[in-house]
């Protein structure tokens, strides 16, 4: 069986599709293009605007790349594939197996019930009470980072987002199965783990709980191994408690970078989009983290354009990504998704105003992600080298190898060592390009 496997969206499916792909190597699989693969999974995501669209496009795609052969078997997964159930068969013949995102652990099973039965087709879309264990894949996890699943679904129902209805209900893993896998990682050479959640920081506050919180569940991470570094995301700022602020000071390994959507800096928009916070506590939340760890990193996501702002409303977005100096930031148009309470509100932005606001906000953001990546020069970092870089200089000595270091920046830096993936190396920053640094070994 040769396997393709294409993914769009957030981390989660990101790790999803990596647990797919031993699994299915486990089962013989081995991975190839879209034209000679006989199985071809698509992992689809409906945050931003057009899903639909985007998997008709990928499904037309792949039945071009390998000629509308029917013994090829497409398997459509993800938050799509949970919104749209068996309406994805009538995209193409080539579909057949549909699978939500609570049923991702009898994935590679039901890939081979199907290829052992070629004119049957499957649509698995229910929600689960519990977040399902998968079992370990035999093939081992490659490369120094890894990302860990450590619940799942969103309880906040944000009036603008559709994650409840494609996720579910939040759940959360037991701690024991969390830490088991982060310690085979960490026997595979793992260097570097991610918890992830829809709202990771509230782990452990729903009745499929085991009764160890969030923080309680990184200092416990943490201390498998002082070498490792641990990140997380994505948090909602409305559950980030003082035990959370505290962690950042308290566990040397937790990176001092944090992702912390803010959406909007205006309140009655915050209110609007149900937030649960205002620009006060957003505001007192980041002085809070920059008291614990003064050195942190922040980035954001916000969307402009929300039904009903105003330009003043807009300029308050603006002062407030000022304020907090945000390294980074993820900005998009505000657009319907279908079954939210947004989508219903009447007083819609005119996306000409929508498309001039974002390029005001990308515009700030630039100049202070420039001035955050210019002020790292002559400074000492550690990188966690990952891959070979495509800034190859014929006039440094060495490879150049490029990893990312504690605060999550990109650093390219040339290296003498043969083969340094999945090593630390201390580094000083020469040069800020654009998105990323340049680096020289101390």
């Amino acid at each position: 069986m040769n396997y393709h496997i294409v993914t769009f969206g957030c981390q989660m499916n990101v790790a999803d599709s990596e647990w797919i792909a031993r699994s299915l190597q486990d089962m013989g699989g081995v991975e190839t293009n879209v034209r000679e693969a006989d199985v071809i999974l698509v992992n689809t995501c409906s945050v931003r605007e057009k899903p639909e669209h985007k998997l008709r496009t990928a499904l037309g795609r792949i039945a071009q790349e390998t000629g509308g052969r029917k013994n090829v078997l497409v398997v459509v997964t993800g938050c799509v594939a949970q919104q749209l159930k068996e309406t994805i068969f009538s995209y193409s013949p080539q579909v057949r197996l549909v699978a939500g995102t609570d049923t991702v652990a009898a994935i590679p099973a039901n890939i081979a019930w199907l290829l052992e039965h070629p004119e049957r087709h499957m649509c698995t879309a229910g929600f689960e009470k519990d977040m399902a264990e998968r079992p370990a894949p035999r093939t081992g996890h490659t490369g120094p980072t890894a990302l860990v699943n450590i619940m799942q679904g969103c309880d906040n129902f944000c009036t603008y987002c559709i994650v409840p209805f494609t996720r579910g209900r939040q759940k959360s893993r037991a701690s024991k199965a969390i830490l088991d896998e982060c310690k085979a990682l960490l026997d595979q050479g793992v260097r570097e783990i991610t918890l992830l959640g829809q709202n990771v920081n509230a782990y452990g506050k729903d009745k499929t709980g085991d009764g160890t919180s969030f923080a309680e569940l990184l200092h416990m991470v943490a201390e498998l191994d002082p070498d490792l570094r641990l990140r997380y995301v994505t948090p909602h700022p409305k559950d980030m408690g003082p035990e959370d602020v505290a962690a950042f000071a308290d566990i040397p390994n937790l990176c001092p970078r944090l992702h912390l959507p803010m959406q909007a800096g205006a309140d009655r928009v915050l209110k609007r989009m149900n937030r649960r916070y205002d620009s006060a506590g957003y505001l007192a939340l980041v002085e809070s983290l920059k008291r614990a760890r003064p050195d942190i990193a922040l980035s954001t996501d916000i969307i402009v354009g929300f039904p009903g702002e105003t330009e003043e409303e807009f300029l308050a977005t603006m002062d407030m990504v000022k304020r907090c100096n945000f390294m980074s930031s993820f900005s998009f148009c505000y657009s319907d998704r279908p079954g939210t309470r947004a989508s219903t509100f009447l007083d819609k932005i005119p996306q000409d105003i929508q498309l001039d606001r974002l390029q005001r906000l990308q515009a700030l953001q630039e100049d202070l992600s420039q001035a955050w990546l210019n002020n790292r020069q002559g400074c000492e970092t550690t990188v966690l080298v990952e891959d070979t870089s495509p800034r190859q200089n014929e006039a440094e000595e060495g490879t150049s190898w490029q990893g990312r270091d504690p605060y999550g920046a990109l650093v390219h830096v040339a290296l003498k060592d043969p083969n340094p993936v999945g090593k630390y190396v201390r580094v000083r920053v020469t040069h800020a390009f654009k998105h990323s640094l340049q680096g020289m070994p101390v």
